[in-house]
């Protein structure tokens, strides 16, 4: 949530030797169609035509750079046209751009010069992190308030924090961060066990200024460590564990080719990797009767929000959209065989520009593998004597990025019945405060005198559906309890109601289960052989989406997250639910403004955005580092097919793997 990085462990402990790595080259360095990975050569093209349009000098930096999809509609075997969105900012605060140019033509398309009071800031520069600690390390209010805590500056951490948009018109149009600190008592030290409460600095990363240092009184700092890895706290490590070891002997059963194009078993998709989004998946389509049936288009994470349930004036703005305002993509992990990943493992390491327009790989930043996953159908019938098991496996496509105190996995899981799953995983360390007292009502004690405020991690899913390459019809299906009478004498039945979502105004909808609500995205002009329209479901998990006041600023500008399903019409142009710039945004972008027009929806192209997440009271035993929590969704065939899709799964081979 903040993107300065914790204290790493020292030794780390080797993890090679579990699995292969099957195939760990990069991306080619040339394109091979559409939906290749941006390659070294096009970002350095990039850069090279930015430079000859005048549009980067010394003091412009790329705030991001990415793949902009082949428009809706381009044939199969049309010429490919790689262009890219670019956002520059000027560090000297002139205006920042918004470019669209293309390699493949040497060409800039367009220029948009940005008037951030209305649109926004551009996302925050990893060189400006440690702007904030370097700027208040001389600022004379803020080592008077490290003064009057004893503190010394040389060990105070300041993390650098997107602003939100308050009650501060002088903020508006200028590039702010807010600064907490914590105390470091040495370099290995975790930092996130020590909170300096009661202070907080806002502060232009443009002009270099301080415009206010809020101290609030002092409050006592934590002083109880929060090494994890110290043996004080560890105690002696077990030495129970037998290893797990994962072969293939004969390889894995999915192939790669062009870099990214994916086939395993009836799947078929190209994997893409957005520095804002990560990972991206196009193109994803199932084999079924000689026919290569398209499901989505595209499916991706388009943002991410951490809003934090504190209402002190030091941290009650503390609200941050990782994707939006951090570009989750950038802080990718290089992932290692054994620790991240087990088992025969093939490895994708996509190419991000830096700041100044250079390539840079992140090795090893994708990883996709198979797992087993238990029983995909069994039955043993009395009257005709068949015994019949199958297994079920997966494919997993992943990445794991650190946004400062958390981390975070993103998997999306294929399996052999057609149905599409994702899974977010957070762990890390939670974010830190002093704790008032016992019985406090927004925030756990996880140590003494160590706090962590309530907060949630909501998520918003992309999801470009295009079953069977048609049209498009969202229905609502609840499950209905029909009451007692002539129709339900003994009152045993129950029913489902299924309800047309017609307009984007009536497709802004919450979870119920209670009622078991479902979504069923349909194609009215594709058929299965009962004559029922092809369909896919979305089953919720059901937690809460947004818990701020609806009236609050983070409600306004996080206004995806109000609702568990939003359903818009395709527009190329409408990508992320809250809007291209999201930092400091005052809101009512994105999914708001769009849905205004109210457009008809039913058989239409149609983009469902579905909202969810964790809603986080931490325990003691997220402290000191979280174990993983989860939380995702599932996309199942709802009559897609004519019938099961696994039938031809051969039963586990008698003798090597199955014991009869």
């Amino acid at each position: 949530m903040n993107p300065q990085q914790p204290p790493t462990e020292t030794a780390a402990p080797a993890c090679h030797g579990a699995g292969a790595d099957v195939n760990a080259a990069a991306a080619p360095d040339t394109a091979a169609g559409a939906y290749s990975l941006p390659s070294a050569a096009e970002i350095l093209a990039a850069r090279a035509l930015l430079e000859a349009e005048g549009l980067f000098g010394e003091t412009a930096r790329i705030a991001y750079l990415g793949l902009v999809d082949p428009p809706r509609g381009t044939p199969s075997d049309a010429p490919v046209d790689r262009r890219f969105r670019v956002f520059l900012l000027d560090t000297s605060g002139g205006r920042p751009r918004d470019v669209v140019l293309s390699v493949t033509r040497g060409a800039v398309d367009s220029v948009a010069e940005l008037d951030t009071s209305l649109t926004g800031e551009l996302p925050v520069l990893e060189e400006e992190f440690e702007v904030v600690e370097r700027i208040l390390s001389t600022d004379p209010a803020w080592l008077a308030a490290l003064g009057r805590r004893g503190l010394d500056v040389a060990n105070v951490r300041v993390a650098p924090l997107s602003a939100g948009v308050f009650e501060y018109p002088e903020e508006k149009g200028r590039r702010i961060l807010r600064g907490l600190a914590f105390v470091q008592d040495f370099p290995e030290d975790s930092a996130w066990a020590h909170p300096v409460d009661g202070l907080v600095a806002y502060v232009d990363v443009t002009t270099g200024t301080v415009d206010q240092v809020l101290d609030t009184g002092v409050v006592p700092i934590p002083a109880e460590h929060g090494n994890y890895t110290d043996p004080e706290l560890t105690g002696p490590l077990r030495t129970t564990q037998k290893p797990i070891e994962i072969t293939q002997p004969e390889g894995p059963s999915f192939t790669v080719s062009g870099g990214n194009h994916v086939e395993w078993e009836k799947w078929s998709l190209d994997v893409g990797f957005d520095v804002r989004e990560g990972l991206v998946l196009h193109n994803i389509s199932f084999d079924d009767g000689g026919r290569r049936r398209r499901i989505l288009n595209r499916a991706s994470i388009a943002e991410m929000v951490v809003p934090y349930g504190d209402p002190s004036p030091i941290r009650s703005w503390q609200n941050y959209f990782d994707t939006g305002e951090y570009l989750v993509g950038q802080f990718a992990n290089s992932l290692e065989l054994g620790c991240d990943c087990l088992g025969e493992i093939h490895y994708i390491s996509p190419t991000v520009a830096d700041a100044r327009g250079n390539p840079r790989e992140i090795r090893n930043g994708v990883c996709m593998h198979e797992e087993d996953f238990s029983i995909l159908s069994k039955h043993s019938d009395l009257w005709s004597g068949v015994n019949y098991t199958r297994r079920n496996r997966r494919l997993v496509i992943s990445f794991f990025t650190t946004v400062g105190n958390y981390d975070y996995g993103f998997y999306w899981y294929l399996y052999l019945d057609g149905t599409i799953q994702f899974e977010a995983k957070a762990t890390g360390v939670v974010f830190t405060s002093a704790y008032p007292g016992k019985g406090h009502p927004y925030a756990s004690e996880m140590a003494p005198g160590l706090g962590a405020p309530y907060h949630q991690h909501l998520f918003s899913a992309r999801l470009d559906f295009a079953l069977d390459g048609g049209p498009g019809r969202v229905l609502e299906e609840e499950a209905v309890r029909v009451p007692t009478g002539p129709e339900n004498p003994r009152g045993n039945a129950f029913t489902r109601k299924r309800t047309v979502l017609a307009r984007e105004s009536e497709a802004q909808r919450d979870a119920n289960m209670a009622a078991g609500r479902t979504w069923v995205v349909s194609n009215p002009e594709s058929l299965n052989r009962l004559g029922e329209p092809v369909a896919y479901k979305l089953h919720p998990e059901g937690q809460p989406t947004l818990l701020a006041d609806a009236g609050s600023s983070i409600a306004r500008r996080a206004a995806f997250a109000t609702k568990a399903l939003w359903v818009t019409r395709y527009d190329e142009d409408q990508r992320y639910p809250t809007g291209d710039f999201p930092n400091q945004h005052a809101g009512d972008g994105g999914l708001p403004e769009w849905t205004a027009a109210d457009r008809d929806l039913d058989g239409q192209d149609l983009v469902l955005w579905h909202t969810f997440g964790l809603t986080h009271f931490p325990r003691v035993e997220d402290w000191p580092i979280m174990p993983v929590d989860q939380t995702g969704f599932r996309l199942r065939p709802e009559g897609f097919f004519d019938r099961s899709p696994v039938l031809d799964v051969p039963a586990p081979a008698s003798g090597k793997h199955c014991h009869q």
